[in-house]
């Protein structure tokens, strides 16, 4: 009976004490950054807050399962290849990954520009896929790399439609300046998003790379949830503003179509085709060739 009583106690508290040790094993993992890929147990102790003997028994274990691998000739660590490797799965199996591959590709060759197609992390946009100008084959080697909200086309086309709460978020990382084109005032930034969300579309008008202009539209999951984004980008002196209109009807159009095809159904038409409609340049009438030439791979 003893036992008995003491056992509901006992295996909750052990439950705890295991996901207490899987967070502190996280906070470690994300103390490494591109700006700081290798670090010490000191400089781990001190961006975590633990101590160095917790820190010393924590990265000997995820040493010892690849999470972390240890520069021979100082004590220092890095991320290991073990996380790449499970990353590269998650990233392949994603059914953003496998529905939008061909739509990626036809996008770039009717742009004739590079085609970027990223998720929202929460915090940045994670590339998924890469095509180059005109659908030219792209490296087969995935290469995950993650980059700001506030100020490149994806970023914004799918921060415009996140939470208040999200949106706070990001703006409390410290919006940094890259050009002398990033917005980075709270309120002009939240302006931007308003417009964004009227007109379907986001333009990073050099904001991210200069004499870069790249033209984005937002993926919706089954759920109507934006959780990603697909990009038309290229050299300014090519892509102009004037051709922002016709990158803004492609980029909407693909977005769609890769979302119908995850799934998005519920008021579908209404947001996209009034999005589409006020895509379009007023000098000009466009016909809907984009859309029926978005729809030339088998699927």
């Amino acid at each position: 009976m003893v036992r008995r009583t003491n056992r509901p106690t006992e295996e909750p508290e052990d439950r705890r004490q295991n996901v207490k040790s899987l967070f502190k094993m996280l906070d470690v993992l994300q103390c490494f950054s591109d700006k700081e890929p290798e670090l010490s147990v000191l400089q781990i102790a001190q961006r975590t807050g633990l101590p160095r003997t917790t820190i010393h028994r924590i990265v000997d274990s995820l040493r010892a399962v690849g999470f972390l691998e240890q520069e021979a000739s100082r004590e220092r660590y890095r991320l290991g290849l073990k996380l790449f490797e499970l990353g590269n799965i998650a990233v392949t199996n994603l059914p953003l990954h496998r529905e939008a591959g061909p739509f990626v590709d036809t996008l770039a060759k009717l742009s004739g520009e590079t085609v970027h197609l990223c998720v929202f992390d929460g915090l940045h946009m994670v590339f998924i896929e890469r095509t180059r100008e005109g659908g030219q084959p792209h490296n087969t080697v995935t290469t995950v790399e993650a980059t700001p909200c506030h100020c490149t086309g994806v970023g914004k086309a799918a921060l415009a439609f996140q939470p208040p709460a999200v949106v706070e978020r990001i703006f409390g990382l410290g919006l940094q300046r890259y050009t002398r084109n990033t917005i980075v005032e709270p309120e002009r930034l939240r302006e931007e998003l308003t417009a964004i969300r009227r007109r379907g579309y986001a333009v990073d008008d050099c904001e991210h790379e200069p004499e870069v202009r790249c033209v984005a539209a937002p993926i919706r999951n089954a759920a109507g949830r934006v959780f990603a984004a697909i990009s038309v980008s290229g050299e300014a002196r090519r892509l102009t503003a004037a051709r922002v209109p016709q990158m803004a009807e492609l980029a909407l159009s693909h977005a769609r179509l890769i979302s119908v095809q995850l799934g998005f159904r519920a008021g579908m038409a209404d947001v996209y085709s009034s999005s589409k409609s006020r895509a379009r340049s007023p000098s000009r009438k466009r016909g809907p060739a984009p859309a029926r030439a978005a729809r030339s791979p088998g699927l």
